[in-house]
C-alpha cells in the first residue's frame, strides 16, 4: 500500500496485522478524486481510519488537517507509524476511540469531508448516515460499502467492482478557519 498522488506519492504505508479489509488503491484514489477540487485547505476526519491511507492522501492531496479515529490496537499500531512516516503529526490528530462515541462530540461543521469505510454489511453504517443526516458535522460525508449495500438517499454514487462509495451533502458552509 502506498500514497498515489502529491507530495507524498510513491511513500508507503505500514499496513496492520489481523483482520483487516484496506481499501483498494484504485478505489482510494477514485475516491479521492472525486474530491479533489474541494480538498485544498480542507479539514479531513476519517472514520474506521485503519492504516489512515484515506486522510494520509488527502493531505499529500492539498487538505490541511486530518483527524482519525481507530480503536483496533494493530490499526493504531500502523497508523501511528504512517504519521511518523511521513512527518504528518503536525497536521493530525489520533483518536482511539469508538466512531460513534466521537461524533456524538463533534461541534456541529467541524469538518470539510469526512471519509469513513465501516466494516461491510454492518448496521454500523445506517446508523452513521442517520446520525450525519440528523446532524451533520461536515459539508461532505462520504461512505465507502459493498456495492449491495442500500443506503438512504445520497447526493452521488461512485462503484468500482463490488465496492461502492456514496456521497452526501450538507447545505452549511464551515466555519472559517482561525490557523495560520
Amino acid at each position: 500500500m502506498r500514497i498515489l498522488r502529491g507530495r507524498w506519492e510513491g511513500r508507503h504505508l505500514v499496513s496492520p496485522s489481523g483482520r483487516v479489509r484496506p481499501t483498494s488503491e484504485e478505489v482510494r484514489d477514485a475516491w479521492i478524486g472525486e474530491v479533489e477540487p474541494e480538498l485544498e485547505g480542507a479539514r479531513i476526519l476519517e472514520l474506521y481510519a485503519g492504516t489512515g491511507a484515506i486522510g494520509l492522501e488527502a493531505i499529500s492531496r492539498g487538505a490541511a488537517r486530518a483527524d482519525f479515529v481507530e480503536n483496533n490496537p494493530s490499526a493504531l499500531h500502523a497508523l501511528k507509524a504512517n504519521v511518523t512516516a511521513l512527518r504528518a503529526r503536525d497536521h493530525t490528530r489520533i483518536f482511539k476511540r469508538d466512531v460513534f462515541d466521537f461524533v456524538s462530540g463533534i461541534q456541529q461543521r467541524g469538518y470539510d469531508i469526512v471519509f469513513a469505510d465501516p466494516p461491510y454489511h454492518s448496521k454500523q453504517l445506517d446508523s452513521l448516515i442517520e446520525r450525519w443526516l440528523d446532524r451533520p458535522y461536515s459539508r461532505l460525508l462520504t461512505v465507502e460499502h459493498a456495492w449491495d449495500h442500500r443506503l438512504p438517499r445520497s447526493d452521488g454514487e461512485l462503484t468500482i467492482g463490488d465496492t461502492t462509495i456514496s456521497f452526501y451533502e450538507s447545505d452549511f458552509a464551515p466555519p472559517e478557519s482561525t490557523e495560520s
